[in-house]
């Protein structure tokens, strides 16, 4: 039997009795990570390896967003402060080589600390433009304005993370940077027509379109489909993300429990795989929901499965990295 196409956080700092239950019966995909769940390192280890004990696959991914900026489930003491994505796009517009070698440098650094973890999927790169104007919510979570400097610093950090043993998630997919409201409180919605979009927005990820993983954007594109975001949306996802930008990697759902997203937990589970994600992602740990989406999800389809297996065999084996001397490296890349 194939696990659940279902991806969970869960409420703390260790797996609880309800959950040990809960995540046994169910079987999901993996697990998500957030700040309530990391204290220190010898924690996290242990909430990971309990994690993947309850569904018995030591291999199930586990993912974790770790920008660098001011998106960093891991924070100090404990774990170093990454730059945010913005500052290489800024390092770009000087020296676009520079800043390639400092955002790969910097994915590997990101790639040894979760890896070290046992996170095994980092929710990173970022490929949404900035816009001005737009919400805030992106805002220095971009690398940049221009299509083809997020492309290439893109790429740069998911080389990195390739290189280091950890599978990259490019976001939010098409596009999130035009937003006018931030997605975790209301719907964005956008007029922008389908052939700016294909030349500003949709760039990026056409660019990585063979990326391993990608996250669906809670956005509604009025041009491709006026009715529903990009998450539940038939035509965003067929015409859009597997047709146009022609990704083909494992496409997980961004948060369900996002205000973005209409009905109940159940409704949004199943609309999201009927659109074509691959896994529905749930965050909060909320036990009542958790159980709502459970209900809601089947176990993973055939082309999930093959997209899943192919995204694994592209991660090399990671090499030994001298922190210390890579971390004094980035340091001189960013300072110039």
């Amino acid at each position: 039997m194939a696990p659940r196409a279902v991806i969970f956080g869960c409420e703390g700092l260790a797996v609880t009795d309800w959950e040990r239950e809960f995540f046994t019966r169910v079987d999901p995909l993996g697990f998500i990570l957030f700040a309530r769940n990391c204290e220190s390192p010898d924690q996290v280890r242990s909430l990971v390896a309990d994690l993947r004990a309850c569904i018995g696959r030591a291999d199930a991914p586990v993912l974790i967003d770790q920008e660098g900026g001011r998106v960093a489930r891991l924070k100090p003491p404990h774990w170093r402060a990454a730059p945010a994505p913005a500052l290489f796009g800024e390092i770009a517009a000087v020296d676009h080589g520079r800043a390639c070698k400092a955002a790969e440098w910097n994915a590997r650094l990101l790639a040894a600390e979760v890896l070290a973890l046992g996170i095994t999927v980092d929710c990173v790169p970022s490929l949404d433009l900035r816009i001005a104007g737009a919400d805030a919510v992106i805002g220095d979570r971009a690398f940049s304005e221009d299509a083809d400097v997020v492309a290439a610093l893109g790429k740069a950090v998911c080389d990195g993370m390739l290189a280091g043993g950890v599978l990259p998630v490019v976001k939010h997919i098409p596009g999130h940077g035009r937003a006018q409201v931030d997605s975790h409180h209301a719907l964005p919605v956008v007029d922008t027509p389908d052939d700016e979009l294909e030349v500003t927005d949709f760039r990026p990820f056409a660019a990585l379109a063979d990326a391993p993983w990608g996250m669906t954007a809670h956005v509604v594109y009025t041009a491709i489909d006026p009715e529903a975001p990009a998450t539940t949306s038939r035509r965003v996802i067929g015409q859009v993300i597997r047709g146009l930008i022609g990704f083909d990697g494992v496409l997980v759902s961004d948060d369900l429990s996002m205000q973005a997203l209409q009905g109940g937990l159940a409704e949004r589970a199943s609309a999201a795989l009927a659109a074509g994600c691959d896994v529905a992602l749930h965050c909060n740990g909320k036990a009542a929901e958790m159980t709502a989406v459970a209900d809601a999800v089947p176990e993973l389809a055939a082309p999930a499965q093959r997209r899943l297996a192919a995204a694994a065999a592209r991660v090399d084996r990671p090499q030994k990295v001298d922190v210390q001397a890579m971390q004094a490296q980035l340091d001189q890349l960013m300072a110039g």
